[in-house]
């Protein structure tokens, strides 16, 4: 029987899973490992090039030695393995999967209906926790446009949202960027045909 095969009633019998439990999993499959949660993400095609739009517009004012990365994982602690839709790791890691989650800059999850509680809250403290300097949630299903919501580490190092923007957005941390919201959202509009 094919490792595809077995995929279901191994995600049936497993409720808690660990990083060492990963190693079961077919390599080319797409999960994350959130608090021994295991999750199997499928996004639409509009998440994936405002993904490669990320990186794009990341790419300019990127400090040497850094770049932004789609699609990669991050190693947080035993129970928990997470898979950002862009990152920012240094040029050494490049080559390694899963990365260390001390290594990024800079994590960004783009918000999907069935991941926006996930990017919200437990993503939120899991990247807090670890000591990511900088994290932010696109959201394409405003009704207003796409929205950035900046979360940098607050008071006991837990995160606060220091800015929500659906215009353009610009930050100096952790280096550098503009993104332009508004021709995200023309974006989005044009590929879902509004």
């Amino acid at each position: 029987m094919t490792a595809a095969l077995q995929l279901p009633s191994l995600l049936d019998e497993k409720q808690d899973w660990t990083v060492d439990d990963l190693a079961s999993l077919p390599k080319d499959l797409r999960y994350e490992l959130i608090d021994g949660r295991l999750v199997l993400p499928s996004p639409p095609g509009i998440h994936q090039i405002l993904g490669v739009e990320l990186v794009l517009a990341l790419r300019p004012g990127c400090p040497p030695g850094y770049a932004p990365v789609p699609d990669m994982s991050l190693s947080v602690d035993r129970r928990s393995e997470l898979r950002p839709d862009v990152v920012v790791i240094p040029e050494r890691d490049l080559t390694k999967s899963p990365v260390p989650i001390k290594s990024a800059l800079l994590a960004i999850e783009i918000v999907s209906p069935t991941s926006h509680a996930r990017d919200m809250k437990a993503k939120v403290e899991t990247y807090a926790a670890a000591g990511v300097k900088s994290y932010w949630v696109l959201n394409p299903g405003d009704a207003d446009g796409v929205v950035l919501t900046e979360f940098r580490p607050g008071e006991g190092g837990a995160y606060d949202v220091v800015a929500t923007a659906s215009k353009l957005f610009a930050t100096d941390v952790p280096y550098p960027v503009t993104i332009d919201l508004p021709a995200l959202t023309r974006l989005r509009d044009r590929c879902s045909g509004d």
